[in-house]
């Protein structure tokens, strides 16, 4: 029998103080993208008690209204009481904008990556969108938390909170649920029990049930100080990058390091993630592994990948080698190739900043999709 171990990954609100950065660095990419097909972003978001600074470095030939975009993100994800300590109303923004750097353009305006660095991509079986089992949960829950919050079938929620599950494993193959943990901010007049009963039947059931796990007696842990008035930016500083786990694989899998949000895609740290899980997903949904983990590495100014790793975990129907050569063959991995196969130069990217860049087949996740597996079964 394969031996048993425990694995976990955490998600967070749209409303965590990190995600909201995220999503307002997204949204001003996606402002200049839709105004400029062309322009170039580098923008980095700061929240705090009554505060929001955007900085970063901009080339575009359009205008955008930094201000009220923020605005209009801080509301849209649930901030309108003052008394928050954050409100789009009342929240200060300052913005600190200055042009890219004409040496870093100078490679990238002849399709060349906008920095070095290595990205990678990963995709498994264990569960139908071939993500880690821990990882989809975590994002569902916050997600069914903040959607029955902006619903009012749950009034005294609030917009920050956290997800954690935690599976049982044997060998490589989920078996059993272990434990869930929620964390979410709410009014001040509600008891303790109140929420956790409600969590546990509008959020966790309805989330749990979609899942091909044993789940006939795992531990629920939900606010466990007993008290989370106090939440938001007003509670923890927010920046944007600071969630790159969560973006990902949960802890599956290795990362390059590099953060998504704020960046358009001439960014490899974006671009190439994307593609390499695309590549990754096309493997593991052609059949050709179980498991397939990818690197994709480049150099600043530079069209073609210095590198290219294919590791299938031992659970390939061909070699490694064998399919790294076949990748190559298939995917145009230069950035200018990425950015036309995915179609990235528009404002897309504000429904990435939160609840997971991968393991959503919406129209616009275009490196989710399968389109390349009958062609990789081809070749293999």
């Amino acid at each position: 029998m394969a031996e048993k171990h425990l694995f976990t990954s955490e998600s967070v609100t749209e409303g965590h103080p990190d995600k909201v950065a995220d999503q307002i660095s997204d949204s001003i990419v996606d402002a200049i993208l839709d105004a400029d097909s062309g322009g170039r972003v580098a923008c980095e978001t700061l929240v705090t008690t009554g505060m929001a600074l955007v900085a970063g470095e901009i080339h575009t030939d359009a205008y955008v209204d930094i201000p009220s975009i923020v605005r209009a993100v801080i509301k849209e994800i649930g901030y309108t009481d003052p008394q928050l300590g954050f409100a789009f109303e009342t929240a200060a923004v300052l913005t600190s904008i200055d042009e890219q750097s004409g040496d870093i353009a100078l490679g990238v305006n002849r399709g060349g990556a906008g920095d070095q660095g290595m990205m990678f991509g990963y995709a498994c079986t264990q569960t139908d969108v071939l993500m880690p089992m821990p990882i989809i949960i975590a994002h569902r829950l916050v997600k069914r938390m903040a959607d029955v919050r902006k619903a009012g079938e749950i009034e005294y929620l609030k917009p920050d909170g956290k997800s954690q599950v935690t599976i049982e494993y044997e060998g490589g193959t989920p078996v059993r649920l272990h434990t869930i943990l929620l964390s979410t901010q709410h009014s001040d007049d509600i008891s303790i029990d109140t929420i956790r009963e409600d969590l546990h039947e509008q959020v966790i059931r309805p989330v749990v049930s979609d899942f091909e796990v044993d789940s006939s007696d795992y531990r629920v842990l939900v606010n466990p100080t007993g008290r989370f008035v106090r939440g938001g930016p007003m509670a923890d500083t927010g920046l944007t990058g600071r969630k790159i786990i969560v973006d990902t694989y949960g802890g599956f899998g290795s990362h390059g390091g590099g953060a998504f949000s704020g960046k358009d895609p001439s960014k490899v740290d974006r671009s190439g993630s994307y593609a390499a899980r695309h590549v990754a997903k096309n493997i593991v949904g052609a059949g050709l592994a179980e498991e397939c983990e990818v690197q994709i590495a480049y150099a600043i100014g530079v069209a073609e990948p210095v590198s290219i790793m294919i590791d299938t975990q031992g659970t390939g129907k061909i070699g490694d080698e064998q399919m790294t050569g076949i990748v190559r063959e298939l995917f145009d991995l230069t950035p200018g190739g990425i950015i036309e196969r995915f179609n990235l130069r528009r404002g897309i990217y504000r429904k990435t900043a939160a609840y997971g860049h991968f393991g959503r087949e919406e129209d616009d996740f275009a490196w989710e999709k399968l389109d390349y597996a009958d062609r990789l079964k081809s070749k293999a």
